[in-house]
C-alpha cells in the first residue's frame, strides 16, 4: 500500500494543551536564565565567578524563578488571545512565535527584574550601587533575552523543516520497500523529535511512522503485511 501525505492525517491521541505549555516553560525558562546570566556578567565585569553565582542565586531565591515562570505563562495566555487562539493548542511554530512576541514577555521581564533587584537590595543582600547598575543596565539583559528567544524559535523552525524532510524521505523509502533507508530516516526523526516543540500534526505523523516502522521491523523487515495490520498500526 502506497502512503500519501494526506493519509498521514489520522486521528490519534490528541495533544494536551499542557504539553505545549510545559515545553515552552522549560525551553524559554532555560533561554531566559542563560540570557540573564550573560547580562549580569556584562554589567558587573569586576565580579569574580563566585560573586556572580551568589548574586544569581539570590535573585532566583527572591522571586526570579517563580517570576520567570509566571511571566512565560502570562505571555502564552495573552499571546494566544492576540493571535486568535482562545482555546486549544498552537497549530505550528510560527503561530507560537507570534504569540510570544505579542504577549509582552520583554515588558514582563523588565518589570520582574526591577521588582527582584529592589527586593534583594532592601534585604541588604546587594548594595545600592550594584542594584542601580543592574536596573540601569537591564536593557543589556533584556536584549540578550530577546535575542535568545529569537534564536530558540529559529532553531525550532529549522528542526521542524528537517523533521518534515525526514518524514517525507521515510515515506519514499517505505513506498520503495527500502527498509535500510527507512531505518536511517527513522533515526533522524526520533532525534529531531526529542527537541522539537510538540505540534499535534507532526506528532501524529511521527507516531504513525513509528508504528509502521516497528511493525515491519518485527516482521523481519518483510513488507508483506495485511491492510488490517497497517490500519491497526496507524491507529495505535
Amino acid at each position: 500500500m502506497e502512503i500519501k501525505n494526506n493519509e498521514l492525517n489520522i486521528e490519534n491521541n490528541i495533544l494536551k494543551n499542557d504539553e505545549q505549555k510545559s515545553f515552552l516553560e522549560t525551553t524559554l525558562g532555560k533561554t531566559i536564565n542563560s540570557a540573564i546570566d550573560i547580562g549580569i556578567r556584562a554589567l558587573l565585569p569586576d565580579f569574580i565567578e563566585d560573586q556572580i553565582i551568589n548574586l544569581k542565586n539570590n535573585l532566583i531565591n527572591n522571586g526570579l524563578k517563580e517570576g520567570i515562570k509566571r511571566t512565560i505563562d502570562d505571555t502564552i495566555d495573552i499571546g494566544k488571545s492576540a493571535v486568535g487562539i482562545v482555546t486549544g493548542n498552537f497549530e505550528n511554530i510560527n503561530q507560537m512565535q507570534a504569540a510570544i512576541q505579542t504577549g509582552g514577555i520583554i515588558d514582563g521581564m523588565s518589570s520582574l527584574l526591577d521588582t527582584v533587584v529592589n527586593k534583594v537590595n532592601k534585604k541588604g543582600i546587594i548594595d545600592l550601587n550594584t542594584a542601580n547598575t543592574l536596573k540601569q543596565g537591564k536593557n543589556i539583559i533584556l536584549n540578550n533575552i530577546e535575542r535568545n528567544i529569537e534564536n530558540t524559535f529559529t532553531n525550532q523552525l529549522k528542526a521542524a523543516e528537517y523533521t518534515n524532510k525526514y518524514i517525507n524521505n521515510w515515506k519514499e523509502y517505505y513506498n520503495n520497500k527500502d527498509f535500510e533507508g527507512m531505518e536511517k530516516e527513522f533515526k533522524k526523526i526520533k532525534n529531531e523529535m526529542k527537541n522539537l516543540v510538540p505540534i499535534e500534526e507532526t506528532i501524529k505523523e511521527a507516531r504513525k511512522i513509528e508504528n509502521l516502522h516497528t511493525l515491519i521491523k518485527n516482521n523481519g523487515q518483510n513488507f508483506d503485511i495485511s491492510n488490517e495490520e497497517i490500519e491497526l498500526a496507524e491507529k495505535l
